[in-house]
């Protein structure tokens, strides 16, 4: 199967030798403009967001990138093997014994191409992409579990979702590929590594035994807003130098909704403002709290009005930066 390269530098906007600061400002300025919540068409919106995503989740993690940057465009014929590779994707590839057949996956978030250059196929604790399990004369034996990601929104995360998966498993049934449905439920408050299990969804079995179970790992949607720590949500509060100094009122829009967050007067870079129960579902009924960090932006721009108005408060200020 041909799978076409993906220029995540070009996707981000950005060079190739940009730093993570740039990678970032290009992302979050981007994923702003495509999140699913504010973009016009929902539709389009929702397909260039999971590719802003799918970049910002290599180009920001620098072992991925190392790895991106290294095989390139050729990446398909490096001869390297991709199949127990680092963190994210869906292609479980053969591994010793597995001859190389490889599992494809749809409706799992990631594209083909990043499914196959960061599979996360594992052999450890019995799982991989190997077709069936070698050994044991007639004996019935159970099929080999795969592991591949599951791309899950924080939007999921707070209201649970079904998800439909499409699967092509190695092997050929009647001269055409094996090819398999399954829907999994995800759970509201499910977790970052969290493993949902779909049963009989692996390989088949040999002599008669039990098909294998597929289990996907979940991993959360990068939010152009807010990381995750646990079950909180941090965000990047920005503020003007006055709306910092005489405090302001700001609108931030989370995963329950728009909610209105009061910025006391005198607010400095870092503080941290907590709203108690607007972060994540645990799953158990409770909520992570939402907290905001001050983020101070400083006019890089200003006219000769502006100029003239912040000369006039340094002349009448008495507050001193270095006392």
């Amino acid at each position: 199967m041909s799978v076409e390269f993906k220029d995540y530098y070009e996707t981000l906007g950005v060079a190739r030798e940009a730093d993570d600061d740039a990678i970032r400002r290009a992302y979050r300025k981007l994923a702003r403009k495509y999140h699913p919540d504010v973009a016009e068409d929902k539709v389009e919106g929702e397909r260039k967001f999971k590719e802003l995503n799918e970049a910002y989740e290599v180009l920001s993690d620098q072992g991925k990138r190392k790895k991106y940057d290294h095989l390139g465009a050729n990446w398909d014929q490096a001869g390297a093997g991709f199949g127990g590779g680092q963190g994210g994707g869906n292609a479980a590839w053969g591994g010793a014994g597995g001859g190389g057949q490889e599992w494809q996956f749809e409706g799992t978030g990631f594209s083909d191409f990043f499914e196959q250059m960061f599979g996360s196929g594992k052999g450890a604790g019995g799982r991989g992409g190997f077709y069936g399990q070698p050994g044991g004369g007639n004996r019935s034996q159970k099929g080999r579990d795969v592991e591949t990601d599951l791309m899950v929104t924080l939007d999921e995360v707070y209201r649970g979702s079904t998800r439909t998966l499409r699967l092509q498993k190695p092997g050929r049934e009647g001269g055409v590929p094996a090819i398999q449905t399954g829907t999994v439920k995800i759970p509201v408050g499910v977790q970052a590594g969290q493993m949902l299990r779909l049963k009989g969804l692996g390989n088949a079995g040999i002599n008669g035994g039990a098909a294998g179970d597929l289990y996907l790992n979940v991993r959360y949607e990068r939010h152009p807003d807010f990381h995750v720590k646990g079950v909180d949500l941090y965000y990047d509060l920005e503020l003007a130098p006055w709306d910092a100094v005489l405090g302001t009122e700001v609108e931030v829009r989370v995963p329950k909704g728009k909610v209105k967050l009061k910025v006391p007067a005198g607010s400095g870079e870092g503080d941290a403002l907590r709203m108690g129960g607007l972060g994540l579902p645990t799953g158990e009924g409770d909520f992570g709290d939402l907290h905001a960090v001050v983020k101070l932006r400083i006019p890089e721009n200003i006219n000769s009005e502006e100029r003239e108005a912040w000369a006039n408060l340094k002349k009448i200020s008495n507050f001193k930066a270095q006392e």
